[in-house]
């Protein structure tokens, strides 16, 4: 009885190993599956006031603890937070088309991806980047590249490139007061048909607004 019995158990464990190792792989798959799945979100302001200090610092340095931040706002999961993660996910190239853009939150998001290497270009409206608050003038400084248009139309559009893979766009402009207190809206997907169409877009933009092509005295 004794060999049987010890040849019954072994078979159990080997019975128990395989199903662990079934779950692990049907768990794996699973995440793979979702990591896979192409980004489909919308988001909705206004958005309630939020600290944005921790993910700032995870983006800056990856694995490091983070630091408590003493401001009294929360850091829960809001459209801003969302919307900054989305921005910060960016690797290689960020591509912004802004007509207004005076949100302090969202422009040092923006300046930590040109410090961390990414190629950042924004294309904004002239007459509204210098108006009191815009943080244009910032982003020039820190040394992202910066164009603007030269005519009397507004340049209205309202949209971000990640990656050349991952469009944002909708009725929101990045200013505190739409973030805070607007109905508006924002989405997010990676969509190679849509973010072709609004790349060729930003590219056609980007070489009308060449300075070197500019009239100073018509």
């Amino acid at each position: 009885a004794g060999p049987g019995r010890a040849m019954r158990a072994a078979g159990a464990a080997r019975g128990a190993a395989l199903a662990a190792a079934a779950v692990t792989a049907v768990a794996l798959a699973v995440a793979a599956w979702r990591r896979a799945r192409p980004v489909r979100e919308v988001l909705f302001f206004p958005s309630q006031p939020c600290c944005i200090e921790a993910l700032l610092a995870e983006a800056a340095e990856p694995g490091e603890p983070a630091r408590p931040c003493p401001c009294p706002l929360p850091s829960g999961d809001t459209a801003l937070s969302r919307l900054v993660r989305r921005l910060l996910s960016a690797r290689r190239s960020l591509d912004l088309c802004l007509f207004s853009f005076s949100c302090p939150q969202l422009a040092r998001a923006v300046q930590l991806l040109h410090r961390r290497g990414v190629r950042v270009r924004l294309v904004t409206d002239a007459q509204y980047m210098g108006l009191h608050g815009s943080q244009i003038g910032r982003l020039r400084r820190a040394g992202i590249q910066v164009r603007h248009d030269q005519h009397s139309g507004y340049m209205h559009h309202k949209f971000a490139i990640v990656d050349r893979r991952m469009l944002i766009t909708g009725s929101l402009n990045w200013t505190t007061q739409a973030i805070q207190s607007n109905r508006e809206n924002v989405l997010v997907v990676e969509d190679a048909e849509y973010v072709k169409a609004f790349q060729d877009e930003f590219e056609r933009i980007w070489e009308e607004y060449n300075p070197a092509s500019y009239i100073f005295f018509p």
